[in-house]
């Protein structure tokens, strides 16, 4: 496996020197990049699945390091849960990549064309965006995630994986580099920061002109050091307080496995429901919650989902804004639509928020009015994904309202240019 460099950066001012060192030779790359083709962008990103299935063994080797670390030093189950590859996974991952290597080449792609009174033809073209550096926690995937995301859509990608997953991301960058290597695209397009030092991370922040996006996947903490810090453009979100709101009128069966399934199926996920509101008029809540409990979920109530089970421990103020991440959930029971309306757009963090109802109008008044980056009608909020959306793997999901919301896939890894046409006009 390729051993990275050891860098000193005790001194912090070699950092913004190895970030410009990197972005040149990203960006070089990304140079590079722009004149493969559709097939041979396709055909490097296949070679690099087939290169992480054939290394299968050696990462499952250095990903075992990373979990042994965690372990130690006491990471969350949730942490562990997103950490922790086996074959399964790993599979997930080659397959991903090669789902990515499938999807139509947005680069070159005309948005809309027009004719201006002047005689001249406009046309808006999709076109990379440049560098972006994504900076992670915990899981290994988005290593391969980000980087076949990023190829394919023309852009560079400059990595930095978190310290609990150093072996992991280390093993699958290698041999995501050999495969893009086997059929001659550039290796730079894809690079992960050589060390794990902070004073890097604070460098890439601040690398504006070298440096065009950073996306930011982890906790809330990282996060907002990122978009405080950054003087580069962020993509991001902060939190995903999910919300599911079971309306009266919602099929009691589909309403009890939408319910366990948004928050036990993964529980450590962006997409998980981490507040469930019943409508006070469903006559079955009592049995949503008993699915909950007896499934080992901790559950945090007001006094009238208390009234509903003596299981339901007190809710506190703070639990209606908390991103567990685990298995724990905040539960209201509210009075109809304009109440649970008002309850999420005070307490939704923009990510995802479901309605459960047989009621179409019902439906169509959720969706309609609720702000958020996905707003769902009769699903499980675990959905919220770039793959189950078709997009192949996302970069994350965006909950702001530039330039791209939602999963992050390709075409949200994309600008525009202006392409005009004349024929001698000079303008008057």
């Amino acid at each position: 496996m390729t051993q990275m460099p050891s860098i000193d950066l005790s001194n912090a001012s070699s950092a913004p020197a190895l970030i410009a060192d990197l972005a040149h030779a990203g960006r070089a790359a990304q140079r590079e990049l722009a004149q493969l083709t559709d097939s041979q962008k396709s055909d490097a990103l296949r070679a690099a699945a087939a290169q992480i299935r054939y290394s299968g063994e050696a990462i499952l080797a250095e990903n075992a390091k990373d979990v042994a670390a965690g372990e130690a030093s006491g990471l969350s189950g949730a942490m562990l849960d997103r950490l922790k590859l086996d074959d399964v996974r790993l599979e997930g991952i080659a397959s991903a990549i090669e789902q990515v290597a499938s999807l139509p080449d947005p680069v070159g792609q005309e948005i809309d064309r027009s004719t201006a009174p002047s005689g001249l033809e406009l046309v808006r073209r999709r076109v990379p965006i440049g560098l972006i550096g994504i900076i992670y926690e915990s899981r290994p995937n988005v290593t391969a995630d980000a980087a076949a995301l990023c190829f394919r859509s023309g852009n560079a990608a400059l990595l930095r994986g978190g310290s609990e997953a150093v072996h992991s991301n280390r093993a699958i960058h290698a041999a995501f580099a050999a495969g893009l290597a086997q059929t001659g695209a550039p290796q730079d397009a894809v690079q992960l920061m050589p060390t794990q030092d902070r004073a890097a991370v604070g460098a890439m922040l601040k690398a504006a002109g070298l440096v065009d996006m950073i996306v930011p996947r982890g906790g809330k903490g990282l996060v907002a050091r990122v978009q405080e810090d950054a003087r580069v453009p962020v993509l991001a979100h902060l939190d995903g307080i999910c919300h599911t709101y079971i309306h009266a009128a919602a099929d009691p069966a589909m309403a009890r496995e939408i319910a366990l399934n948004a928050k036990m199926r993964r529980t450590g996920i962006c997409g998980a429901m981490e507040t469930l509101l019943i409508d006070a008029r469903f006559p079955e809540a009592a049995l949503v919650l008993a699915d909950l409990l007896d499934a080992g979920c901790e559950l945090r109530g007001d006094a009238r989902a208390q009234a509903l089970d003596l299981r339901v421990v007190p809710a506190s103020a703070n639990d209606w804004d908390t991103e567990y991440l685990e298995a724990v959930l905040s539960v209201a029971v509210v009075d109809g639509m304009d109440d649970a309306l008002a309850h999420i757009a005070r307490h939704s963090s923009g990510h995802t928020d479901v309605i459960v109802t047989a009621d179409d109008a019902a439906a169509s008044r959720f969706l309609n009015e609720v702000d958020s980056a996905i707003v769902m009608h009769n699903a499980s909020s675990q959905f919220a994904d770039g793959g189950e959306f078709g997009l192949g793997a996302e970069i994350g999901i965006a909950t702001g309202r530039l330039h791209a919301r939602g999963p992050v896939a390709l075409e949200g890894l994309t600008t525009y240019k202006w392409q005009v046409h004349g024929t001698g006009q000079a303008r008057p």
